[in-house]
């Protein structure tokens, strides 16, 4: 893994739904590349819009852009804090 950033095209699946069962957007990357802490994948094409109780499927090409050495290691240090975020913390009187 070299210190630069590196960029490969891919072709991919991008999937739309908007209805009462799910809102979401996947995009799955041809060949299933492992994709690491700092890593970019940019999605090519025209804005996909869906209306209620739609969901769509298709084909485009997205630009995977690999993190060098440094930026890994800035993310991988950095998420250590965004995760604290997440923790819940709480006290309770026992025995009152």
């Amino acid at each position: 893994m070299g210190v630069f950033s590196t960029a490969e095209t891919l072709a991919c699946t991008v999937e739309v739904e908007h209805s009462n069962e799910s809102l979401h957007a996947h995009v799955a990357l041809d060949g299933n590349p492992a994709i690491g802490p700092g890593d970019r994948v940019l999605v090519h094409g025209a804005a996909i819009r869906v209306t209620f109780g739609e969901k769509i499927v298709v084909r485009r090409n997205a630009t995977l852009t690999r993190a060098g050495a440094l930026l890994r290691a800035w993310t991988r240090f950095a998420g250590h804090f965004g995760m604290s975020e997440l923790y819940e913390v709480s006290f309770t009187g026992r025995g009152l």
